[in-house]
């Protein structure tokens, strides 16, 4: 063979071998880098464990979750309960008690008495006075009505006149029932009116502890 036959395959050789390393080197497998910002996010990831889960670093109420209840008042008060109960009197009640709870507390309220305007839902407070079925301040009774003969002569305007009182009037009294409004009727037809308020005791019925809530709302 001649040597440029010689020559010119040695070239086609030589070019074969080098495509051949070209398209061996160019078609490898390559690692992938990340971008900067991207590894930059994974790392803070990883050093927050609550971000890794996809917790909320900040706690939220549930939805539909009910409202913490309001902490229970402790303690004690004391309350004053007078007028149309059973059991009048000093009470000590917890605190945060109701107007129904000090009536309850004082065996209730007594039977036919108008409690119209006492609001039983309030809340007490230390110290405070429950009056139930007062009078409204009755107004001075003149000469009129009462037995006869009795004297009819008017008070002062807070007072109410136990010689000229109406049985339905004497009732607005604070412990005073129809029993009771009857037993001073009866005992001022039998003396002729009332002289004085001391003469309240004589009556039946009417005890120290009665006498004393009534001295200040009557005159004879």
């Amino acid at each position: 063979m001649a040597p440029r036959t010689l020559a010119a395959l040695a070239l086609v050789l030589v070019a074969a071998v080098g495509l051949a390393a070209f398209h061996f080197w160019s078609v490898r497998p390559q690692g992938v880098r990340a971008p900067e910002t991207v590894e930059a996010g994974a790392a803070a990831v990883a050093g927050d464990p609550l971000r890794a889960t996809g917790a909320d670093p900040v706690p939220r109420p549930v939805a539909g979750a009910p409202p913490s209840p309001p902490p229970e008042p402790v303690g004690e008060i004391v309350v004053d309960v007078s007028g149309k109960v059973h059991r009048p009197g000093v009470q000590r009640l917890p605190a945060g008690s109701r107007v129904a709870d000090a009536l309850r507390a004082a065996g209730g309220v007594r039977a036919g008495t108008d409690v119209t305007g006492l609001n039983r839902a309030r809340v007490l407070m230390d110290g405070e006075q429950v009056a139930v079925g007062l009078p409204q301040a009755p107004a001075a009774l003149g000469a009129t009505g009462g037995a006869a003969g009795a004297p009819g002569t008017a008070g002062p305007a807070a007072l109410l006149s136990l010689s000229a009182a109406t049985k339905e009037q004497l009732e607005t009294l604070p412990g005073v029932g129809p029993v009771l409004a009857q037993h001073i009727i009866d005992h001022r037809t039998e003396n002729g009116g009332f002289r004085s308020v001391d003469e309240l005791r004589q009556v039946n019925g009417i005890g120290d502890r009665r006498f004393a809530d009534l001295r200040p709302l009557v005159q004879p």
